[in-house]
């Protein structure tokens, strides 16, 4: 991890933050002195899961993964926190060891502050608190969605049904889609809650039967409307993988 050194030479205002976006600049400039700053590089861990720390953390720049592991090492993908998103808030408020590992997927700049100082702050503007209590309903929708995924599709749909949260309109091309960057098989299997190897299997039988063709860091959708089918059809037996 880098030094606060390295951190004070990048750009780290907290104006951007959604947690703060009800706060005037005076507020938040107290909040920015309050921080400790880090400079934490590309892979390199911010915080454990089960480690006894509760800072809650905003993120100025670059994105980090939250993700868990199963006892076999399987990375099970939580969220990506990008600029101007904050984590670490459910250890402050209830005291209770890490639930998640947040790894950083590119150079990021990060401040932090201690429990007392996030207690103070929600009790100082209720606003700040409403923002954290929206942010934790949609965690628990999203695990509701995700346990629902995982007693209702095999794993072959929950793949079809992540590329289709990932794909946008194609600029170029009217009526196709496409996913960039596309990421790694392995980022695709822990948001989906399977294999690598599953997912390699799924690209591979979609670029086949026409419905889906990579080039370069781009998979371009061709056939959305064989893509929904195949999300929603009812699988034939496949071999198992653990998902």
């Amino acid at each position: 991890m880098g030094t606060a050194a390295e951190a004070q030479r990048a750009d780290f205002t907290l104006t951007e933050n959604k947690m703060l976006a009800s706060l005037d600049r005076a507020a938040i400039g107290r909040l920015e002195s309050a921080c400790s700053w880090k400079v934490v590089h590309a892979n390199e861990p911010i915080v454990s899961r089960d480690s006894d720390s509760h800072d809650v953390f905003f993120v100025v720049k670059g994105r980090c993964r939250i993700v868990n592991f199963s006892p076999s090492g399987r990375e099970v993908a939580y969220a990506v926190a990008g600029p101007g998103e904050f984590f670490g808030e459910m250890a402050a408020i209830d005291g209770l060891p890490r639930s998640a590992t947040v790894v950083a997927l590119e150079d990021c700049v990060v401040g932090a502050i201690t429990p007392q100082a996030f207690r103070e702050l929600i009790e100082e503007y209720p606003k700040v608190a409403f923002v954290i209590m929206e942010k934790l309903v949609r965690i628990v929708r999203t695990s509701d969605d995700r346990i629902m995924d995982l007693a209702t599709l095999s794993a072959y749909q929950r793949v079809y049904s992540e590329l289709l949260k990932l794909m946008k309109p194609d600029p170029v091309r009217q009526g196709s889609w496409l996913i960039y960057p596309l990421p790694t098989q392995a980022q695709i299997a822990a948001q989906a809650s399977t294999t690598r190897e599953t997912v390699a299997r799924v690209l591979s039988h979609l670029a086949s039967d026409g419905i889906a063709e990579r080039k370069s860091k781009t998979l371009y959708i061709r056939q959305i409307d064989r893509l929904k089918q195949l999300c929603d059809r009812a699988p034939t037996p496949q071999r198992a993988d653990g998902g």
